[in-house]
């Protein structure tokens, strides 16, 4: 970039790691602004379109949210043999209620976010995230703490999704990572119920979240699987895990995945299909090796931190 370039001042940087940050050029800020709980803007960039930007790290973007979404929800969804009852935790521009909405058997969707303003704000300006999911007469809306709600809840889950923010220091959703945390969601799920959760990167070089998550999971529930798909707009591999006590989407043919989608799924999928099912759950042999590797268990006293 030159020094007399009009444009070096819009630019947006978004920290990765502490070895990379990556700029990406800004053609309008949408909306900027901070909630009661984190700094929330929305950009067009020229990298990857209008973009969600939470506490200066980029959520998800009109490129590729549809990989990032379809990856979280459809894996446990399909796993399960008939999935009624469905919460999600955080997923405050309405795309995780959109991939779960889209399944037929759906009957009640109970979304509990912290942050009021920003599912406000994404229903306002990132309409072709949320697709009037939040309309949905299926669809219970809540503003609260995840935790506790479900901690105050007598209902019992089918699947039970957690789509929040990284765990910042200083953030909304760092005790929602925690061993107790997930005894709290195994507690409320039904007999065959399974969750899933992003987990943070999982690049080879940045596997520690990702490998302390995984093993806190395994912790609290019988069959945890670890998996991976790669968001362009993240520059890398995503992390996810689903656990069960009794449910392992490893088990699935990707013939069996597509069946499923073919009978249950209301809508055609971009991304996920039997194929890509099978690939993620494919994990290298050098990653596989950390993550069995990682002793760390993650507690409300010893939680993890996002850089």
């Amino acid at each position: 970039m030159k020094d007399n370039d009009p444009d070096k001042h819009k630019r947006f940087s978004d920290y990765i790691s502490p070895d990379l940050t990556v700029l990406h050029s800004i053609k309008e800020r949408i909306y900027s602004g901070r909630t009661n709980f984190q700094s929330l803007e929305i950009i067009n960039t020229g990298s990857f379109g209008v973009c969600l930007v939470l506490d200066g790290k980029i959520q998800s973007s009109e490129m590729d949210e549809f990989i990032y979404h379809e990856a979280l929800v459809h894996p446990a969804m399909l796993t399960h043999a008939e999935p009624e009852t469905v919460f999600i935790a955080g997923g405050g521009e309405g795309a995780t209620l959109r991939e779960v909405l889209a399944h037929t058997t759906v009957k009640k969707a109970v979304m509990v976010d912290i942050d009021e303003e920003v599912v406000n704000v994404c229903r306002r300006f990132l309409p072709a995230w949320h697709q009037k999911a939040f309309d949905d007469p299926r669809t219970e809306l809540h503003f609260a703490d995840a935790r506790k709600y479900l901690e105050e809840s007598s209902d019992k889950f089918d699947v039970i999704i957690i789509d929040l923010v990284d765990p910042l220091e200083q953030g909304p959703a760092r005790l929602l990572y925690t061993r107790e945390f997930y005894e709290i969601v195994e507690q409320k799920l039904g007999n065959d119920g399974i969750m899933s959760v992003q987990s943070e990167p999982a690049e080879w070089g940045n596997l520690d979240n990702f490998a302390a998550i995984a093993g806190t999971l395994k912790n609290v529930f019988p069959i945890s699987r670890p998996y991976q798909a790669h968001i362009p707009a993240f520059f890398g591999l995503w992390g996810y895990i689903t656990a069960s006590r009794n449910l392992d989407p490893f088990n699935l043919a990707p013939e069996e995945i597509d069946t499923r989608i073919s009978m249950r799924i209301s809508k055609k999928l971009k991304s996920y299909d039997g194929l890509t099912h099978h690939a993620m759950f494919t994990i290298p042999k050098h990653i596989r090796e950390q993550l069995s590797a990682s002793t760390r268990i993650i507690t409300d006293k010893e939680p993890i931190s996002a850089y």
